[in-house]
């Protein structure tokens, strides 16, 4: 219990103290992360609470903020170590703010994960993964302000269709 205790505390502080590649490294080691040489995490960087010696992430990496990385996804108290799922982050590998990576993955080395992805599955070597760009989806017809609903907005938007989408 005690550890455990111990364990959130030093979660929290390297939430969000300063120290990308020092205190924050330095903290979540204290944890049990297996964290390499050269290694920057950003502000409030989510680490596995209760299997965060399921973690590893090596040389010469960078973490990006408010990034969440999940080693176990069941409900309750902690439990043994063979309900946690490793997430193995490769040497070089790059991961942009937002980014949600779940247990049971490995990014390959040298890998650059785009920012807001959801991370499922291993992902190759020096491979640049993350959602398809963003575009146009729709012609607002009625402004989102406080003049009308939220209804009256969704409703005036038009789908734009592929031939529009290719003009722009």
């Amino acid at each position: 219990m005690f550890r455990t205790l111990i364990q959130r505390f030093l979660s929290r502080l390297a939430f969000m103290v300063p120290g990308g590649s020092t205190l924050r490294p330095w903290l979540h080691r204290l944890r049990g992360v297996q964290i390499g040489e050269n290694v920057w995490i950003s502000q409030y960087v989510y680490i596995d609470e209760l299997h965060p010696e399921a973690v590893t992430i090596k040389n010469n990496c960078t973490i990006g903020l408010r990034t969440s990385i999940f080693s176990h996804f069941y409900w309750g108290s902690k439990r043994s170590k063979e309900y946690a799922n490793s997430v193995v982050i490769e040497e070089d590998v790059f991961i942009g703010p937002h980014s949600v990576i779940f247990g049971n993955v490995r990014i390959g080395r040298g890998s650059v994960i785009k920012a807001g992805t959801v991370v499922t599955r291993n992902i190759p070597p020096e491979t640049f993964w993350g959602p398809p760009a963003s575009g146009p989806v729709a012609r607002v017809t009625v402004p989102l302000t406080s003049e009308h609903t939220y209804k009256e907005f969704i409703k005036g938007l038009c789908p734009i269709h592929k031939a529009e989408k290719s003009i722009e």
